[in-house]
């Protein structure tokens, strides 16, 4: 009897915890939505207020974007609401087509600038070139509009026609233009760079980009390359069913790529390669730098993690959060975080942990504590918690202080464009060359526009005075403050001849891109680009390459490069 009772008791217990524990699911459950519930009550009645008894009228769309835009915030940069107005841009970062002329624009001033023109579309049909100043569409005025608004002006429906007046050598002259639907290649350039390597420069996962990428591989196979360089570096992103595809190209069916986890489990998802490899056997390189995020990391350390090929470079941004996009009412559209992402070897390589904030509302990084081992297809350590970090790491060396300066503030772009109308016959690459006599002009430039600047050094030493001064250490001291100061002042003559090989080679490919467009910028670049050159080294040594895929060539090997790098694109695209 005592044994039944005892039976009896435990099955009573039983139940009894499970009661307790669905009443307790159930009492949370019914006090999340209580919450939502009165937080959406909140929020209307609050806007019902302000709109009635607001001093100035209030433009509702603009104050409901500022709230979902501040609350969206809170989460993670890549969390986004599109309302409807904005539904071009959602669509180009998706597809990579729009409506338009085909170019970019920048300010210049008063007027926005057109920076860059892709070949092949109306823009360069029409005889548009970069430097040319926007002064008008349809007789309108351009003036003082910031360039997001030049640039909306200038999309519109394939089709639809405008008047465009530019001033060019200070005339202005107007050219008529139709837009037309613009798809930027994903594949910019493509090409043998000696008898046994061929070179892929991929940019963006849009839709189809593998066809691009397919097309490049099958077109290089026909020269019969020895080994392939794939280089990812500034690619932002994109698609993440693209970069499975990618991924293909070089690895054969059943191999896992990527696998998704999140919240809501039928999103979780693991991704395959389904059909036949183009090749994959022939030696592979892929170049990666602090620009290659999202889709990008998932090849890159795809390739890794499965033992295809070497990466080379820089680490990567450290991206590993999944992205889909909800459609909502009135032709809006929320870009959400669902998951992160993991590679083959089980690793997330998410660099930010946004899930815990710091009290100043900052985030920071995965802490090295978090941070785990583990290992690739042939037993090689990697690890997660951040990016991609290649297994040879090529550093670019920074850019000198009037270096940096000419660029961001566009000289180099200004001289350029200059040297493109003054030298209209250079017909190959080959003829470009900036002799003495053209830095002695760029010199001459750099005098008749004032340019000055300071340098990190002597902004720190201001500082330095400025304290001392109200301090009052400064009189006690002046002579030294002032022997300081007389010796570590820059010499603008000085500067232009210490740091003339990387400002000429800054100018060379500004100039280059003018007569040749982004394709023959980058045929030009990689000839002397460190990265590119060390991924040669590594694939023509076959023994060094397959040591470094067995694991048996020791810890990273790292290498300085002497040639400068600026990365022009925008790292935090959608996945």
């Amino acid at each position: 009897m005592k044994k039944i009772r005892k039976g009896r008791f435990a099955i009573v217990l039983v139940l009894f915890l499970i009661a307790a524990i669905s009443a307790g699911f159930f009492v949370t459950q019914e006090t999340r939505d209580f919450r939502i519930a009165k937080n959406l009550d909140i929020f209307f009645s609050l806007f019902r207020e302000l709109n009635t008894f607001y001093v100035d009228e209030i433009d509702p769309d603009k104050v409901v974007k500022a709230g979902i835009d501040n609350m969206l915030r809170s989460l993670d940069p890549y969390t986004v609401y599109y309302p409807e107005s904005e539904s071009d841009e959602f669509t180009f970062m998706t597809t990579g087509r729009y409506g338009g002329i085909g170019s970019l624009v920048r300010r210049s001033g008063d007027y926005s600038v057109i920076s860059v023109v892709y070949k092949g579309f109306p823009a360069d049909l029409a005889g548009i070139k970069a430097g040319d100043i926007l002064k008008k569409v349809d007789g309108v005025s351009l003036k003082g509009l910031p360039t997001d608004k030049v640039s909306d002006i200038l999309k519109g429906n394939p089709g639809t026609t405008m008047v465009l007046t530019i001033e060019r050598s200070g005339k202005d002259i107007d050219i008529p233009l139709r837009r037309e639907r613009i798809a930027v290649p994903p594949v910019p350039y493509y090409g043998m760079i000696d008898t046994s390597t061929g070179y892929i420069r991929f940019t963006n996962f849009t839709q189809n980009c593998v066809t691009d990428v397919k097309n490049a591989l099958l077109t290089l196979k026909s020269s019969n390359p020895k080994q392939i360089i794939l280089d990812l570096r500034g690619n932002p992103g994109g698609l993440l069913t693209e970069a499975v595809e990618i991924v293909n190209l070089f690895v054969g069916p059943g191999n896992e790529v990527v696998s998704t986890m999140g919240k809501v489990k039928q999103f979780d998802e693991k991704f395959k390669t389904s059909k036949p490899a183009i090749d994959e056997k022939i030696p592979l390189a892929v170049i990666i730098n602090r620009g290659s995020a999202s889709a990008a990391e998932i090849v890159a350390g795809a390739i890794q993690d499965l033992d295809r090929g070497v990466i080379i470079g820089q680490r990567s941004f450290g991206k590993g959060l999944v992205q889909i996009t909800r459609p909502l009412s009135y032709n809006t559209q929320l870009k959400v975080t669902t998951a992160k992402y993991y590679i083959p070897s089980g690793r997330c390589i998410q660099t930010r942990d946004f899930s815990h904030p710091n009290e100043d509302g900052s985030v920071g990084y995965i802490p090295d504590s978090l941070i785990s081992e583990f290992k690739t297809k042939n037993g090689r350590k990697v690890k997660d918690g951040g990016g991609i970090t290649p297994d040879i790491e090529v550093v670019p060396e920074q850019l000198s202080q009037i270096a940096t300066e000419l660029f961001l503030r566009n000289y180099i772009f200004d001289f350029a464009t200059k040297y493109y109308w003054e030298h209209p016959d250079i017909k190959n690459p080959e003829e470009l060359s900036i002799t003495d006599k053209d830095y002695a002009d760029f010199k001459d430039y750099l005098l008749k526009r004032n340019f000055k600047y300071k340098t990190v050094t002597e902004e720190s030493l201001n500082e330095l005075i400025k304290n001392a001064k109200r301090e009052k250490y400064y009189d006690l001291h002046t002579d030294l403050f002032m022997k300081l100061e007389q010796d570590i002042t820059h010499s603008l003559d000085h500067d232009l001849i210490n740091f003339r090989h990387e400002i000429t080679e800054l100018l060379e490919d500004e100039i280059i891109s003018r007569y040749f467009y982004e394709e023959g910028a980058i045929a030009w670049t990689i000839k002397k680009d460190e990265q590119v050159l060390k991924a040669l080294d590594v694939l023509n040594n076959r023994e060094e390459y397959s040591s470094i895929l067995q694991g048996k060539a020791g810890p990273l090997m790292t290498s300085s490069s002497p040639g400068p790098e600026i990365i022009k694109r925008d790292p935090a695209k959608k996945l």
